[in-house]
């Protein structure tokens, strides 16, 4: 009957809703239905079989569901930023496996609310200052974190290292001879952008500040970041995006200005969001793997509710290089 009353909601069948609730690719459809579906199974409290979800309405079984909440630490608008918006479906679809429910989504800029209280527990999105983790902790101890590196507080995280996916972008550009590497992305104790430094000192490559060029990582920015790196400077021979956003915007400014720009720049950014795979050429990028580190934080999440656990927990996947099309030996 869920299928069925999400479907209604959504306008689409039944078995569409099914693949799509079980999966978070984007084959399964549109960005749009996907969206209606998700937003309807969170309205009506979705749980993955009618017998879960009449345990979870029942006030003798209450606990049979759990109810989540998600802080986005960073972002202002989800479908804004591509890397946490499939993240967040991927956290959705493994929520909906474990029987839990999402109660409220927190966005950075929003006071947080009282709510947060009544939840069994909180999974914070992108890193959290501990100004924002000491407010989350005060309404709820039961917390999961997912972001690139570890913050080093009291609560479980899971982590893919920002610096190192860094690093092994910036060695693959090197080992294609590349030195003159520009750096387009956030500069501020960031540690993509102290990867990327790491990564000329290692190599003994003297550091060019006209390359490096400070963002906000929206394509907007990276676009207005690239024109002014062309204008200024015409000896770079690569760029290493800090977000894939930033490189899908790049490479559309190569593409529109091929004609008039004969040499090859090499392009390559970290995320690997779904976009990156029908990019022209296609963006060679550095995976996170987002469905494994959201599946591991409900774990982590449900596994502390449930007393299994005291002591904090950090897991921290490895990332690995997606190599495509948008590099080129240095000639």
């Amino acid at each position: 009957m869920s299928l069925k009353k999400i479907a209604q909601m959504a306008g689409v069948s039944p078995s569409t809703v099914s693949r799509v609730l079980n999966n978070a690719s984007s084959t399964c459809a549109s960005k749009s239905v996907r969206d209606k579906i998700f937003d309807a199974a969170r309205e009506i409290g979705y749980q993955p079989n009618e017998n879960a979800r009449q345990l979870k309405m029942s006030s003798k079984h209450e606990k049979a569901g759990r109810h989540i909440s998600i802080v986005l630490a960073r972002i202002k608008v989800l479908e804004d930023d591509p890397f946490f918006y499939e993240l967040f479906r991927s956290l959705e679809i493994s929520l909906f496996e474990n029987h839990a429910t999402i109660d409220h989504v927190v966005y950075a800029e929003e006071k947080l609310s009282q709510d947060i209280s009544k939840s069994q527990g909180v999974i914070i999105l992108g890193r959290c200052s501990e100004k924002l983790l000491g407010q989350i902790l005060s309404l709820n101890r039961q917390v999961v974190g997912i972001w690139r590196n570890s913050m080093n507080f009291n609560v479980d995280e899971v982590v893919c290292d920002g610096k190192k996916a860094a690093e092994l972008a910036m060695n693959h550009l090197i080992s294609l001879g590349h030195k003159n590497i520009a750096y387009i992305g956030d500069c501020s104790y960031e540690s993509r952008y102290i990867g990327y430094c790491n990564s000329l000192i290692h190599n003994n490559i003297p550091m060019n500040y006209e390359w490096i060029k400070q963002t906000d990582q929206t394509g907007e920015a990276g676009s207005a970041a690239f024109y002014e790196l062309m204008e200024s400077c015409d000896d770079f021979s690569a760029v290493f995006c800090a977000n894939d956003i930033t490189a899908i915007s790049v490479l559309k400014i190569l593409k529109k200005q091929k004609r008039r720009n004969a040499r090859k720049i090499s392009v390559i950014s970290i995320d690997n969001i779904e976009e990156s795979e029908n990019t022209s050429p296609f963006l060679t990028t550095i995976h996170i793997p987002r469905k494994e580190m959201a599946h591991l934080a409900v774990t982590l999440l449900l596994d502390r509710i449930e007393k299994k656990h005291s002591e904090t927990v950090r897991i921290e996947f490895p990332c690995r290089i997606i190599n495509r099309s948008s590099c080129y030996p240095n000639e």
